[in-house]
């Protein structure tokens, strides 16, 4: 059984956790940093009358994909190594043809995906997120998404305890030295409602600030779910987004018995998005209530193996490995067309 892992060179510990508990289960795993195409990996896709071909070059190495069991789309980089120095135009459309060349690959893969790209671009809808989650009974906070200062003052005022800012895409800002800034969820004050003339060139999100005892990141793998928390009020500046202190918080992890009614709903929420893996944001509340906040289809976990020391790459193996064997939609079309094939030169009974 051979696992394509889909990912980029400066992917973090969480591509040699996978690979090791693969191979440890008796699987193989074969990387495929999309960053090094097409500038150092070759890549042969031949559909002829008789076969097909897909093979994947890297140096010394060929991955024929036909022999792929399973596909584990972690990240995605294509192209990022295409000089900066080619003429702009010629640069965008050989990063473009490169995509939809890579894009296409993935798709036409047979195997298990973990999960498959169109479902994980739905779920990353943040938006139909808090829809389906409320759909299915989950608590979520008081939520605006708008580019209309009004509606915003309005919604500042029903909120009581206070509202907070943020992105509903992950981005960072880079100065004049290329130093990264991380857009963060922010508190708002009064005298930010004075500077919203910027919502015509950009809408955002805000909430409601939702009083924290603890915040949880509940990691679900197949049907196996991870929950720790941690306490973001600790420290001043990881009160309104924990990420400030990601690094200060990385050992105060600890684990947390999520009530069984609210794993089976975040259950649901997976399988209305045909997702095997998710990572969920979660406020627990001094009184006790559970809040939703998002879902993350290709979250981060690498420092939940650490602390609060969960098996979460075994697992994920367990289920790339596991699942190897389903027939993909594209091996039932195919078994279908073979059916028609047959029974259009069989006898009638």
């Amino acid at each position: 059984m051979t696992v394509l892992i889909i990912t980029h060179s400066q992917d973090n510990e969480s591509i040699p956790l996978v690979m090791q508990a693969i191979a440890a289960q008796g699987g193989k795993a074969f990387r495929f940093d999309t960053d090094r195409f097409p500038t150092q990996l070759q890549l042969n896709i031949y559909y002829g009358k008789e076969k097909q071909q897909l093979i994947l070059i890297d140096e010394d190495k060929k991955l024929d994909l036909s022999e792929i069991s399973a596909v584990w789309y972690r990240r995605i980089a294509i192209a990022a190594r295409i000089p900066t120095t080619m003429d702009s135009q010629l640069r965008l459309a050989s990063v473009q043809e490169s995509r939809v060349t890579i894009q296409g690959m993935i798709a036409s893969i047979p195997g298990f995906h973990l999960d498959r790209l169109p479902n994980i671009r739905l779920a990353d809808n943040k938006q139909l997120q808090l829809q389906v989650a409320r759909m299915l009974g989950l608590d979520t906070p008081r939520t605006l998404i708008t580019n209309n200062p009004q509606a915003v003052k309005q919604f500042y005022q029903e909120c009581e305890q206070g509202m907070i800012a943020k992105m509903l895409s992950s981005f960072a800002i880079y100065d004049r030295e290329a130093q990264e800034h991380v857009v963060f969820t922010n508190p708002v004050t009064d005298a930010d409602l004075d500077n919203l003339d910027g919502l015509h060139l950009c809408p955002m999100t805000f909430q409601e600030k939702v009083p924290k005892a603890l915040e949880l990141r509940t990691t679900i793998v197949g049907k196996r779910v991870f929950t720790a928390a941690v306490d973001s009020q600790s420290l001043q500046r990881s009160r309104y987004d924990w990420r400030r202190e990601g690094i200060a918080l990385l050992n105060a992890w600890q684990p947390y018995d999520l009530p069984q009614d609210i794993q089976n709903k975040l259950l649901e929420l997976m399988a209305h998005f045909g997702l095997n893996y998710g990572a969920i944001d979660i406020i627990l509340t001094p009184d006790g209530r559970h809040i939703f906040l998002e879902i993350n289809p290709v979250g981060e976990f690498f420092w939940m193996e650490h602390c609060p020391g969960f098996p979460i790459s075994q697992a994920i193996a367990e289920v790339l490995l596991t699942n190897s064997h389903t027939k993909d939609f594209l091996q039932l079309f195919e078994q279908k067309d073979d059916q028609k094939h047959q029974n259009a030169f069989s006898p009638q009974v």
